[in-house]
């Protein structure tokens, strides 16, 4: 693969050479040594052992992927409406990608330059669906409900408001055929009500968790449909593959990365700011949080040990967030690291003129471009922390394409995996998630749900005196 379509990993301003003390240091990476070389190992043995799904995406699919393709190309014809119905990893993939490889106000562009308008139904707040109602023609609509488990209650909840709307307008024959399944092959409602209503069907494969699901049907479908390269971005992601099978860490980029967070982390870097420099790559930083956070915030260890762990992600944009956050991040605790992800070529890019000559606070703007402003204002941030002694690394993409956002999203869900390994906890569960979703199903009256129902009746009463 040549050089100018990898993604590129600086790691300078994590190294105390650079930011001081506070920084990791050669030293820092001998300790860790004998763990590092552990964790790989784990990871080659889960991987063997079917533990690791989600790695085997980039190839794994050809007959999926045909289909996907084959589909997506009818249905771009007849429907003028994709609507995704979803919640997590369902909904956070997609967006990120319909963001970054299409155009930025694509619902907006006539129809001959695009695919159907896209729209994804994530919350249940009442008002989400109500309005989008009144925006769209349902009768002229493809909806995909996305639930693995089929029984996740607000991707059920919103499909059978659509479904009952959708029968009354066109008919029961006719809305089987606008609406689509991506489910497990087996197991849950979902693919129940498939089989039985007769539901065009894509499956999740076997052991893909949510937050890892953007490489399958889960995020493919949407992507074909709206005219996105999915094969491009699988072939990138398999190249990322490759690269993540490299046993040497500081030749892994996803291992790389994790071990500089990991190192940070046990600095005192709690929190870790994803911060893409691209109005393009925004959303990828709300699919990075998911990813991050439900992987690696965990009560226990694999021994069963409590330990709380966990580093928090947040997502900011520059340069947007430059007059929010980066205040706080220069000047505020060192317990932060912050990843830049930058671009070393946009794909359109605009001059300031050359006026108001004789105002020194602006003239100097003029004659350079928007994207020569943004990645200047890139490297002054980095400079900034840098002063300040704050940790930072920057994500370079050469070029924002289905390439090496497949990349993109590869290294990072690999080193979910491999922080989970350094951390010696599950990145694969979410038992903080489950135990409210069955609250949730408990005082709804969920038959089976008796005793968390008993349960959460003894929780303390809350009291007057703390209201105000």
């Amino acid at each position: 693969m040549s050089d100018s379509k990898k993604i590129h990993l600086d790691y300078n301003n994590m190294m105390s050479e650079f930011v001081g003390e506070r920084g990791v240091s050669e030293e820092d990476f001998a300790e860790l040594a004998p763990k590092l070389k552990l964790a790989c190992e784990c990871m080659k043995k889960k991987r063997a052992d079917g533990g690791m799904a989600f790695r085997d995406l980039p190839l794994g699919q050809s007959l999926s992927v045909e289909e996907i393709q084959e589909y997506a190309a009818k249905m771009r014809a007849e429907v003028e409406c994709f609507v995704l119905l979803g919640i997590g990893g369902s909904s956070l993939g997609p967006l990120a990608v319909h963001q970054a490889l299409l155009h930025p106000n694509y619902n907006d562009l006539p129809r001959n330059k695009r695919g159907p308008k896209f729209y994804i139904v994530d919350n249940v707040d009442p008002e989400r669906l109500t309005y989008l109602f009144q925006v769209i023609d349902i009768s002229n609509c493809l909806f995909n409900v996305v639930s693995k488990s089929g029984q996740t209650a607000e991707t059920m909840s919103q499909f059978m408001i659509v479904k009952e709307r959708l029968e009354i307008a066109i008919g029961k024959e006719k809305a089987r055929e606008r609406i689509v399944a991506t489910t497990d092959s087996k197991e849950g409602d979902l693919i129940k009500i498939a089989k039985e209503e007769g539901y065009k069907t894509f499956i999740i494969p076997s052991g893909v968790g949510g937050r890892f699901s953007q490489l399958s049907p889960v995020g493919l479908l949407p992507a074909a449909i709206c005219g996105i390269d999915i094969l491009e971005l699988l072939q990138g992601a398999d190249f990322m593959d490759e690269l993540c099978n490299e046993d040497d860490v500081f030749k892994n980029p996803a291992y790389l990365y994790s071990t500089l967070n990991y190192t940070a982390l046990l600095k005192g870097a709690s929190i870790c700011v994803m911060m893409p420099y691209a109005d393009r790559l925004k959303y990828i930083a709300d699919w990075y949080v998911q990813l991050w956070a439900e992987s690696l915030g965990k009560k226990y260890d694999n021994g069963g040990n409590i330990v709380n762990a966990g580093q928090t992600p947040i997502k900011a944009l520059g340069a947007t967030d430059q007059h929010a956050q980066l205040q706080l991040f220069a000047h505020g605790p060192f317990d932060k690291l912050v990843v830049f992800i930058g671009v070393s070529e946009f794909h359109e890019d605009i001059s300031i003129p050359k006026i108001f000559d004789d105002m020194g606070g602006i003239s100097f703007l003029g004659g350079h471009t928007q994207g020569r402003l943004l990645k200047v204002e890139q490297a002054a941030t980095e400079y900034a922390l840098l002063k300040e002694g704050k940790m930072n690394m920057t994500v370079t993409l050469p070029k924002i394409s289905a390439h090496t956002i497949g990349q993109l999203l590869f290294m990072f869900e690999v080193a979910a995996a491999f922080m989970g390994e350094l951390m010696n906890i599950n990145a694969f569960d979410q038992p903080g998630v489950e135990e409210g979703k069955n609250a949730t199903y408990a005082m709804l009256g969920r038959v089976g749900y008796e005793e968390k129902k008993k349960e959460l009746d003894r929780r303390p009463k809350k009291k007057d005196k703390y209201m105000l």
